[in-house]
């Protein structure tokens, strides 16, 4: 969450909305990413030590389909993405969660009790792609999978993940 608000302070600064996509996973392991709208299409700034919940273009046409690009990438042994929520930072009204002096909790709150619209997936497509991260992972329990389809819409990963 702390990087998604960092890339909200600074993103801001070029006069995009300072608007985070909230992502509930059934483990309770959410992620939190900077969303921006470029010539019409949605993307995404967001890092993690996972290479598939890093950003993507602006190549989506909806916030849905934008937050749909991570549903493959975000199943491990326990995560599957039950719903998201795209919560724009300035309904905070005067709280200063760009240069708080201490938390942002109220921050993370808000994001918590945002309603969140639901992704549905079947539980059998789900079992199937645990099965498979699960294989990939006794195959070599290093690495980190990276045979997601669409990557061509990732933005670029960090060299560790190559």
């Amino acid at each position: 969450m702390e990087a998604a608000v960092a890339a909200a302070v600074i993103l801001e600064q070029h006069r995009y909305p300072p608007l985070l996509l909230s992502f509930e996973s059934i483990d309770y392991l959410d992620h939190v990413m900077f969303i921006y709208q470029h010539q019409g299409l949605w993307g995404s700034v967001a890092r993690s030590r996972d290479p598939g919940l890093h950003g993507r273009k602006p190549l989506f046409r909806t916030p849905r389909n934008l937050a749909l690009s991570y549903v493959e990438p975000y199943i491990d042994e326990t995560g599957r993405i039950l719903g998201y929520a795209v919560v724009d930072l300035r309904r905070l009204g005067r709280y200063d969660w760009r240069l708080a002096p201490h938390n942002i909790w109220k921050t993370e709150r808000l994001l918590q009790e945002y309603p969140h619209r639901p992704i549905r997936s079947s539980d059998r497509k789900i079992d199937r792609l645990r099965k498979r991260f699960l294989a990939f992972k006794r195959e070599y329990p290093t690495q980190k999978p990276l045979y997601f389809k669409g990557q061509d819409r990732w933005t670029e990963l960090p060299s560790e993940f190559l």
